[in-house]
């Protein structure tokens, strides 16, 4: 599930030029992120210092980082790949130490590729840096029809045996806390039958919240929940809510009280 900010963003990647290297700091050991498409919504996100890094469905931040955030770059599909080697060598010289896979690569709507493709490219494009960075797989969707969500990553893995991969990302869009939790616990158990070290939810919210939140308090209270689950989960090392962005953790370019709750 995608905003039409994300597919615009996705757009963007492919056309802007690349940013110069910014040096990061040490950063936070908090697993809390910040998902973007605005960089200049990330400061409000992080002044608290319990979000530690950002991403932006892309492989270029567009603009600069606050000090101390881990920008992770990801290589969003294959409309990517003529810019990625330029793209993904400044981030790593900027202080990038994770590199994301496709987006959601077993929806149409997304990045669109078999698991076996994907494997492949892969493989060609991203594990070349695993001796620089920690790889972490394609993000996948939370549905449960054959082909897609956790039944790809299987057969991605599968085929993905030697590209050395750290790392399992997914997303999760549902309706409560039990949903989310039972399904986190299955992408770890994926990740456990892979041996992967790292399960990476990169963008999860509730169901009616895909366009911006519908109820803050109905929110305030998943959030809540989700993230104490989650920082007491230690298969799960980073996960970032779905966004931020004004209607959704931000208002008016500052936090609203369901961002007070995941940043605070």
């Amino acid at each position: 599930m995608v905003s039409f900010t994300k597919l615009f963003t996705a757009g963007l990647m492919a056309t802007s030029a690349l940013a110069a290297p910014v040096q990061n700091q040490k950063r936070s050991t908090s697993k809390r992120g910040a998902a973007y498409n605005d960089i200049s919504t990330v400061s409000a996100m992080t002044s608290s210092g319990n979000v530690a890094w950002a991403y932006n469905w892309g492989m270029d931040m567009f603009g600069s980082m606050p000090t101390g955030v881990d920008f992770v770059p990801m290589l969003w599909g294959a409309k990517d790949f003529g810019g990625w080697v330029a793209a993904i060598e400044t981030a790593l010289s900027s202080g990038s130490e994770y590199i994301l896979g496709f987006n959601e690569p077993d929806t149409a709507s997304q990045a669109d590729m078999s698991a076996s493709d994907a494997a492949s490219y892969y493989q060609n494009y991203i594990t070349p840096y695993s001796g620089q960075a920690k790889l972490i797989t394609p993000a996948v969707t939370s549905s449960t029809t054959d082909g897609q969500g956790l039944s790809w990553m299987n057969s991605f893995l599968s085929a993905c045996s030697s590209c050395q991969i750290t790392g399992l990302a997914v997303h999760w869009y549902g309706n409560s806390i039990d949903e989310f939790q039972t399904f986190v616990q299955q992408a770890i158990d994926t990740a456990s039958t892979y041996s992967l070290s790292e399960v990476w939810i990169t963008e999860f919210a509730l169901a009616a919240d895909v366009n911006g939140i519908a109820d803050e308090a109905t929110t305030n209270s998943f959030v809540s929940e989700a993230i104490a689950y989650l920082d007491g989960e230690a298969a799960v090392t980073r996960y970032s809510y779905f966004m931020s962005a004004d209607n959704y953790l931000l208002s008016n370019g500052a936090l609203n009280s369901v961002g007070e709750t995941y940043c605070n």
